[in-house]
């Protein structure tokens, strides 16, 4: 992305939110190419113009240096909002706390601190230490949910889990026969298709493979330069199209430790109805996305959503926290917060 300047806001009062709501703006715009490294946005405040960067591909530039380069000499005694704490150690490169430091950066304004146990407030106190004030918080509710998959990973080393269903109404979620094409409408599989891009990895389960013979592929408008790893639960034939697929056996558990040491911040689970139970009932879903279309099977013979014994009386049940509804031509996204 290439860095811009544009001038600052007409007078009035400013706390820095419309700042740090571009940063966040940036961050999202580059959240399907930055992975495993964090999608970051930043501007600085320099006199009467505003430079902003979000960070680049791995080995590429991260945000604040992005906007520092646009600003050149006219950073010295700006101002910086950033989303995710600047790092203070040399990884694929050089220190961004440094960076702000030497040109003479006078404020930085963090929206939340970074997780990682190699920065974890150490950006923040270097920047301290070299006379530069630093404010922590702005936006941070907003922040910490555009960055949830980075930071869960960072402080577990798993994943960020985000589990997908389709169903009808009657939480069904293929026909007696095991068909299932298509249930959802167009716009709600062009959605799940920007789902799998924002996603390092896709899994089903080798019953899935069997039946529907899947590629988990990005296709359409959300294409990213990186396919998203595409992983089976079980054993799938050798000429299934969803190879080259990472195939486990066993335990959620110990796979998500080793999709985390591979790298993966956010797993999107796919199916089926015995993988959507595994999941579920491990506690191991961070999102659950439902499109529920309007279609009913009318009967108990067709496939539920989870295949397996649930909550056995209302105490029991479990209780989501609704983030978001919305209306996709015919079908409605339903999207949960464990």
């Amino acid at each position: 992305m290439a860095p811009a300047s544009y001038p600052a806001p007409g007078p009035g009062p400013d706390d820095g939110a419309a700042d740090m709501g571009r940063a966040l703006e940036l961050a999202a715009s580059v959240r399907t190419t930055t992975s495993p490294n964090p999608w970051v946005g930043a501007v600085l405040v320099a006199g009467h113009s505003r430079f902003e960067g979000a960070t680049e591909a791995p080995g590429g530039r991260h945000a604040e240096v992005v906007a520092l380069q646009a600003a050149g000499d006219r950073a010295e005694g700006a101002t910086l909002f950033t989303t995710l704490e600047p790092c203070a150690h040399v990884g694929r490169t050089p220190p961004c706390a440094e960076a702000l430091v030497r040109a003479g950066v006078r404020r930085v304004v963090i929206s939340v601190l970074d997780s990682d146990p190699q920065v974890a407030g150490r950006g923040a106190q270097y920047l301290r230490d070299h006379g530069v004030s630093v404010e922590v918080g702005l936006g941070e509710e907003a922040t910490a949910e555009v960055l949830a998959p980075y930071l869960k990973h960072r402080r577990t080393g798993r994943p960020w889990v985000v589990l997908k269903l389709a169903a009808t109404l009657d939480g069904r979620i293929a026909a007696p026969d095991g068909s299932s094409r298509w249930l959802s409408g167009e716009e709600a599989r062009a959605d799940v298709q920007r789902l799998r891009a924002e996603s390092d990895a896709v899994l089903v389960g080798a019953a899935t493979v069997r039946r529907d013979d899947p590629e988990l592929t990005v296709r359409g408008e959300s294409v990213p330069e990186r396919q998203p790893l595409r992983v089976v639960l079980g054993h799938a034939a050798d000429d299934a199209r969803v190879h080259p697929a990472l195939q486990f056996e066993g335990d959620l558990e110990p796979v998500l430790d080793e999709l985390g040491a591979k790298g993966v911040l956010q797993l999107l689970v796919e199916g089926g109805a015995h993988v959507a139970h595994a999941f579920h009932q491990g506690a191991l879903v961070d999102r659950y996305v439902l499109y529920l279309v309007p279609a009913l099977f009318g009967g108990d013979d067709a496939v539920p959503m989870f295949a397996g014994p649930g909550a056995s009386s209302m105490e029991g049940l479990w209780r989501g926290r609704l983030l978001s509804v919305l209306r996709l031509g015919p079908d409605v996204r339903i999207e949960l917060a464990a």
